[in-house]
């Protein structure tokens, strides 16, 4: 497999954990700046991993599902949120 999913699932993870804790955790009025903030860190986060990995076949790739997972989590948070607590 190119494209490593054990680079890629961390990022995921995370962002599966921080949207459980923006959930249960944050003021309704702050949760969409914590989503916001829990992206630009899974971006930094798969940078970070992808640029530890060290090569360069299949970088793209990796980071393409590693951010468009942890967006699709993030986004999946923020729907369940807003018709949770609306």
């Amino acid at each position: 497999m190119t494209w490593q999913f054990w680079s890629v699932a961390p990022v995921w993870l995370a962002s599966i954990a921080a949207a459980l804790i923006i959930g249960f955790v944050a003021a309704p009025a702050d949760r969409i700046e914590w989503i916001a903030i829990t992206l630009a860190g899974a971006i930094i986060t798969t940078f970070v991993i992808q640029l530890a990995i060290r090569r360069k076949e299949g970088f793209v790739v990796r980071t393409m599902a590693s951010i468009g997972g942890a967006m699709l989590v993030l986004a999946v948070a923020t729907g369940v949120l807003a018709l949770l607590y609306g």
